[in-house]
């Protein structure tokens, strides 16, 4: 696989086969992990996305962040080519957006410049580059918000032996899957 279309055709293709119950079982392993981060611990705030078809889950995250009495705030797409944080005080505030993806459909945006942003991504390699879904929109949002700690998480299968790097694009600092914590 040299192209990440080609990188992002084979991880569709076994997310695809990944059963509801696999993707439970391997999303609370990486919440798990999160949770033990010293990231996560030290975090006023943490901007997670919405999973969205068998993606790694953040329920867990979000609710775990909550209850430590955490802010918390997802991204909504908010232009051609933006993206903005907005709180999240309940589950109930998401609604399909952009790409049926769940965005919260009211609330204010987020103005901490130091959360931890937990990432999502398609494919990752052992040097944490990434393939995301090919606009560009976590790229762009960290560029011009460079002081967030970074963790993506993923499903041991998103790991490749190498995702072309581009020079627009931004590494996390850490992966973490069902697995291990790559850094």
């Amino acid at each position: 696989m040299d192209s990440k279309k080609e990188i992002r055709n084979y991880v569709f293709a076994k997310r695809k086969e990944l059963t509801q119950e696999d993707a439970d079982r391997f999303s609370r392993s990486i919440c798990q992990k999160v949770l033990a981060l010293p990231q996560f611990e030290q975090a006023a705030c943490v901007f997670a996305y919405a999973d969205y078809n068998k993606e790694a889950q953040t329920g867990e995250i979000i609710r775990a962040a909550w209850a430590a009495g955490k802010r918390v705030a997802v991204p909504k797409v908010t232009g051609p080519h933006q993206m903005k944080y907005y709180y999240l005080e309940s589950m109930d505030q998401l609604e399909p957006g952009y790409y049926g993806i769940p965005e919260p459909a009211w609330g204010e945006e987020a103005a901490e410049e130091d959360a931890l942003i937990i990432v999502p991504g398609v494919a990752f390699d052992e040097n944490r580059h990434r393939a995301g879904y090919g606009q560009g929109f976590y790229d762009r949002y960290l560029s011009a918000h460079p002081n967030h700690p970074t963790v993506a998480i993923a499903f041991e299968f998103q790991i490749v032996d190498r995702v072309p790097a581009e020079p627009t694009d931004i590494f996390p600092e850490l992966v973490v899957t069902e697995e291990r914590i790559i850094q």
